[in-house]
């Protein structure tokens, strides 16, 4: 049975994509704790980060400091928290959070997760990846990959 995240890579469920490759998408996440919250997704559907193969854990934590740089220049932070989680949905995430403190993390962290709200804020990143270089990764529409 596909996770829910590979629904919304194949385009069954509706996605703010902001990266694409051939190993990889990256997302907005529908619970953002933080203007930005983005996931690093594999297109191959791996439970758990411990049972990855260590070339394709390699490729995502490349993937999810140069989303961490284009989210701060992006929204104007100091840094962006990287978190590893993978118990709400059985299919390897990586959490980018652009972020100036700790304090997101707390569970009361939650910001607005409307549709709209977070359309704009994953257009917001694709800018930035587009004015770091990466163009080339960055799908041609927010709500599909190409």
């Amino acid at each position: 049975m596909s996770s829910v995240f590979t629904k919304i890579i194949n385009g069954e469920i509706p996605g703010n994509f902001a990266w694409q490759d051939e190993k990889c998408v990256v997302f907005s996440t529908i619970e953002p704790r933080a203007a930005g919250h983005m996931l690093v997704v594999p297109r191959l559907e791996v439970d758990n980060y411990l049972d990855a193969d260590p070339a394709l854990i390699g490729h995502l934590s490349q993937v999810a400091q140069t989303i961490g740089q284009a989210g701060r220049l992006a929204f104007e932070v100091s840094r962006a928290l990287i978190v590893v989680a993978g118990f709400d949905v059985p299919h390897l995430h990586i959490h980018v959070i652009p972020a100036d403190s700790m304090r997101v993390l707390h569970p009361d962290s939650k910001v607005e997760g409307e549709p709209e709200v977070l359309r704009e804020n994953t257009e917001k990143l694709r800018a930035a990846l587009r004015e770091l270089g990466y163009a080339a990764n960055v799908p041609t529409a927010v709500d599909r990959l190409d």
